[in-house]
């Protein structure tokens, strides 16, 4: 896939960019002139009320809808202007992280896994030992045969992770992953967005309502010897690459990291983060 030739110098070191970008619906304001840009391994973290567009601009960075003004690069190509089979391909980049996982309940685990290698006919011997080594890297290689009703719902959570990363991409997108789950399972799912940050440098947007997902990802890394997340000490913290976007009325109302967002004096933001 070509790169756009009026893309603005140094959207291709950029996974995500936004320019200015509104939007509405039936009259109503969802997005008024947001910017941010997403760097390349870098997971941000998306936060705000309901309502107040962070899954609207997971929808936009895939093209499923087009903004009523500004510019939107994904890896370099403005989706605003590209046609539906480039952003079929341009999806096959893009990895999908769904709050109910969106598993179809027919189908086995391999399967469902499976799901976008079966469509696009990669021999069976490939597909067996990429989806092992997707459900290997969420912990969940005994399921291949299970079918989703016999998961729990954290597990299912973590099949919707194995199913998003089996392509490879270089987006991920997590729409509420830890939504309706208890703590500890939710910690299992931040966790395992770390490990993804952190051993394959996946660049990802994560919708959240809670606030502690993006804190523990800003405050921990991933420990591929021990094999769990470990707390980082305050040298190495600007190193990790999380940050936060909060959102309010359709407009950006922080953007940065969690160190900068603890000594906000903004009342608004203040109140949020407390």
């Amino acid at each position: 896939m070509a790169t756009s030739a009026n893309q603005p110098t140094g959207t291709i070191h950029k996974a995500i960019i936004f320019e200015d970008v509104a939007i509405g619906f039936e009259g109503l304001t969802v997005l008024d002139g947001v910017s941010f840009e997403l760097k390349r391994g870098e997971t941000k973290a998306l936060l705000g009320v309901a309502g107040s567009g962070k899954s609207t601009i997971l929808k936009l960075c895939l093209g499923l809808i087009k903004p009523d003004r500004g510019s939107i690069y994904v890896l370099g190509h403005d989706v605003t202007t590209m046609s539906e089979e480039e952003l079929f391909n341009l999806r096959n980049m893009i990895g999908i992280v769904f709050q109910e996982s969106a598993l179809f309940d027919s189908l086995i685990v391999r399967d469902n896994v499976a799901f976008r290698l079966m469509e696009e006919k990669l021999p069976e011997h490939e597909i067996d030992e990429r989806v092992r080594e997707a459900l290997r890297f969420v912990e969940l290689e005994q399921t291949m045969n299970m079918f989703p009703a016999e998961l729990s719902g954290g597990m299912r959570r973590r099949v919707g992770i194995a199913r998003a990363i089996i392509t490879r991409p270089e987006i991920l997108l997590y729409d509420s992953p830890t939504g309706g789950l208890d703590p500890i399972t939710s910690t299992t799912i931040i966790e395992l967005i770390m490990k993804q940050r952190d051993v394959y440098k996946t660049s990802a947007l994560l919708v959240s309502h809670r606030l502690q997902d993006g804190f523990m990802l800003a405050t921990h890394r991933y420990d591929p010897d021990r094999k769990h997340m470990i707390p980082i000490d305050g040298s190495a913290l600007r190193e990790v690459l999380t940050t936060f976007l909060i959102l309010k009325d359709g407009k950006v109302m922080f953007d940065g990291t969690g160190s900068e967002l603890v000594e906000v004096k903004d009342p608004y933001i203040r109140e949020y983060i407390s």
